[in-house]
């Protein structure tokens, strides 16, 4: 069974928007992978007039939408009842989608919203991702108070890794899906493709985005059903550790992905 650490396409995004003199070919080739090559779609501001003409633009005209000069970024990862820093005018679809990407330069703020659409077959799948780009207000003093920071994240996924410790062993994974366990216990070894981050990215980021990966991708393991459980109650117990524990990964995955002027 293949066995791989993943990070969203916003958070990928993010880190490569945020880092100085950025290059177009290897920001691409990072975000987009093995997907179709990506599009950006301007959604029009409220001043603008409503048109019916709007077309789509390379992902690479982003680095052109906003002004010249540093960058700041970050990753807003929202789930249901849990919206963290997601600017009110794309909420539903930063939700919809999992993840958002917010960049300002100078005096422009923009989100991006990758919206995906999966073709091909389970064997061979296929993504054409189109990122909805809006203006917003000045998100920064929101993701500071929401998001936290890093040392504070790499503290929590510490005691994330507690909890779905316990988790798993509630769950008895090892029992009643063999598979999952050997799967989980694979991903203690595995790190994340370094050829998709951008250089010069410091240690404890590099840590705190793999730990995340790690417990985001043990979760979607150990949460495709309900396993041992024995009633409603214990199964919605264990459902409620792991969404717990994704919670942090979340977080913690959106500090590291945060570059903010000091």
């Amino acid at each position: 069974m293949d066995i791989a650490l993943e990070l969203p396409r916003s958070v990928l995004l993010a880190l490569w928007l945020g880092g100085d003199g950025v290059g177009r070919g290897p920001l691409l080739s990072a975000v987009q992978s093995d997907d179709e090559p990506h599009t950006v779609r301007y959604e029009p501001g409220s001043n603008d007039p409503v048109r019916d003409d709007v077309t789509t633009e390379p992902l690479s005209s982003l680095l052109d939408a906003v002004e010249p000069g540093p960058r700041e970024t970050a990753t807003v990862l929202p789930a249901p009842g849990d919206l963290g820093a997601t600017p009110a005018a794309v909420s539903a679809a930063a939700t919809d989608a999992g993840e958002a990407v917010l960049v300002r330069s100078g005096h422009t703020c923009l989100v991006a919203v990758p919206l995906v659409e999966r073709f091909g077959s389970h064997l061979e799948p296929g993504h054409l991702v189109t990122w909805e780009v809006t203006e917003v207000a000045d998100w920064r003093h929101a993701v500071h108070a929401r998001t936290g920071s890093l040392a504070e994240a790499e503290r929590d996924l510490q005691q994330g890794l507690l909890q779905v410790t316990d988790a798993l062993q509630r769950l008895d994974v090892a029992r009643w899906r063999p598979d999952a366990a050997e799967s989980i216990v694979a991903l203690r070894d595995i790190g994340l493709p370094t050829w998709r981050l951008p250089d010069g990215l410091d240690g404890r980021t590099v840590r705190v985005l793999t730990s995340a990966a790690r417990l985001r991708a043990i979760v979607t393991l150990a949460a495709q059903d309900d396993g041992a459980a024995v009633n409603l109650w214990q199964a919605d117990q264990r459902s409620t550790a792991l969404r717990d524990v994704d919670r942090l990964a979340r977080r913690a995955m959106s500090a590291a992905a945060t570059m903010l002027a000091v």
